[in-house]
């Protein structure tokens, strides 16, 4: 069975309708929740990429798929 919560004052509050019996041993599991969007998250990555051809922006499906350079 699994209920949801929150935290409330460093105490967690089940979601309304979860009624424990008290000594009830439970597991808890933080479930992350991130505020960022897929761009910041890909922004992280930006200039990783090292050693590639200064056109590689222009030309990426050449170097990918073989296409004639533009």
């Amino acid at each position: 069975m699994t209920y949801r919560g929150t935290v409330s004052g460093g105490v967690i509050v089940p979601e309304q309708g979860a009624a424990l019996p008290e000594g009830t041993e439970v597991r808890i599991e933080v479930v992350e929740q991130s505020a960022s969007t897929l761009g910041q998250r890909l922004m992280k990555l930006a200039g990783a990429a090292q050693g590639l051809p200064k056109d590689m922006a222009r030309n990426h499906d050449h170097y990918l798929h073989g296409q004639p350079k533009k």
